[in-house]
């Protein structure tokens, strides 16, 4: 579980910026809370729904998320000698080149706080640290200034001998997982199980390269037909294929990585003898089955149906799912009932937790969305984003938020005025 993230110095994000899910001391609806592991902690919240204008820096919050997991995950196995890290420093002021980015995260695993956090400049990892709080009180375990590393006490396992195998380039926790390191491998696996949806638009061909060797959830059937789609089943019916298909397939998966600028994922690499070919089952008028191709059904289906996937997935594990543009392609009332079942213990007896960036302002009349889980991104005059909570604003639960958020009281819109000056003013 996630309690803070912090970025510091990446994108448009150039001084120290921090989204937490610690829930504040806010009288706001609690039943969805996260319980503490302590009487004196905080409990955690299920969910966190950004706003902003459009390239007020959003998706940069999703993209320095996704650089961490990425690092923590790849930095060693995938990185080679003396290749680029690929952070993005913020590129507005010439002096911001010449510093670090740092990106730090505080993570229960395990039922123990842990705060891991690193430093990198272009071609290297400069500063890498984890500390745990067992019972409350810190225990360092490791700290890395360039490749000089110091370990705590409690920090068991081969440290010196990794610590050797770690190129300036790849962060020591990555490299402790690939070599089995029994006390950091369970923080890296917590990392790992972050799961991203940020494909806003799923077409056919996605679509197709997504259930190509899965069924969907049978539970996606029962959220689909609630929310009244029509699909009363979903049908995956197995063919194999013959030597020709393997090829022209393997050539579209791997062409589809390419252009979305990922490695081709299994089985796009190895030999498919078959293959799922899914159908949408709707019902007519006499009862009778009629069967949907996914190239029939909407954008919003498929991006629906690829979406729950993960919902419950994350459901299932308790771990956490960052989505861009929630709002895209789907109904609010979609939107708000996927929130809904993060933010329900019934429906979320794990912990899951989820982090969504949207548009729609209409969330912001769900019952259970306390402040706390309201967040806004604004740039500042010198292109600089910004990211504080709806909490540090003077409100009561009362209050008509997205009224007050459009009328620019919370900061964060693209223009606060009457539209009709607006465009008085651009012709």
């Amino acid at each position: 579980m996630l309690i803070r993230f912090g970025i510091t110095n990446h994108l448009s994000i150039n001084e120290p910026q921090e989204l937490s899910l610690a829930a504040s001391s806010l009288k706001d609806e609690s039943a969805g809370l996260i319980p503490p592991l302590r009487t004196n902690a905080p409990p955690l919240l299920p969910a966190a729904v950004l706003y902003g204008a459009n390239a007020s820096g959003k998706s940069n919050i999703v993209r320095a998320l996704r650089f961490f997991r990425d690092a923590v995950l790849n930095s060693h196995r995938e990185s080679e000698p003396g290749k680029v890290i690929g952070r993005a420093a913020f590129r507005l002021t010439a002096e911001a080149e010449q510093r670090p980015t740092r990106m730090d995260a505080d993570l229960i695993v395990d039922g123990v706080r842990h705060h891991y956090g690193f430093e990198a400049s272009n071609d290297a990892f400069v500063a890498e640290w984890l500390y745990a709080f067992p019972a409350g009180r810190r225990q360092m375990l490791f700290e890395r200034n360039d490749q000089v590393f110091t370990f705590g006490r409690a920090l068991k396992g081969r440290n010196r001998v990794i610590a050797d195998l770690t190129r300036k380039n790849s962060l020591f926790l990555s490299a402790a997982a690939q070599n089995d390191h029994a006390d950091l491998t369970p923080l890296w696996s917590a990392v790992q199980s972050w799961s991203f949806d940020t494909n806003v638009r799923v077409n056919a061909a996605e679509f197709f390269r997504h259930y190509a060797q899965q069924a969907p959830d049978p539970r996606i059937v029962t959220f689909l037909n609630d929310i009244g789609t029509g699909i009363v089943d979903i049908e995956t019916k197995t063919e194999a294929l013959s030597d020709d298909d393997q090829a022209k397939l393997k050539a579209v998966v791997t062409a589809i990585a390419d252009f979305a600028g990922e490695a081709p994922p299994e089985p796009a690499l190895s030999v498919i003898p078959n293959i799922n070919l899914v159908s949408f089952i709707h019902q007519a008028t006499d009862g009778t089955p009629v069967r949907f191709s996914p190239m029939d059904e909407s954008d919003g289906t498929r991006r629906l149906v690829v979406l729950m996937d993960a919902i419950f997935r994350a459901l299932d594990s308790g771990s956490l799912l960052v989505v861009d543009e929630i709002n895209a392609n789907l109904h609010t009332k979609a939107a708000e009932a996927i929130l809904a079942l993060f933010s329900d213990r019934a429906t979320n007896p794990k912990g899951a937790q989820i982090v969504a960036t949207t548009h729609d302002t209409n969330l912001l009349r769900a019952p259970f969305l306390r402040r706390d889980q309201v967040w806004f991104t604004e740039k500042d005059e010198g292109g600089a984003t910004h990211l504080y909570p709806l909490s540090d604003f003077r409100t009561r639960t009362g209050d008509n938020f997205e009224k007050g958020y459009l009328k620019g009281r919370f900061g964060a819109i693209p223009y606060a005025g009457d539209a009709r000056s607006l465009l008085a003013r651009i012709v």
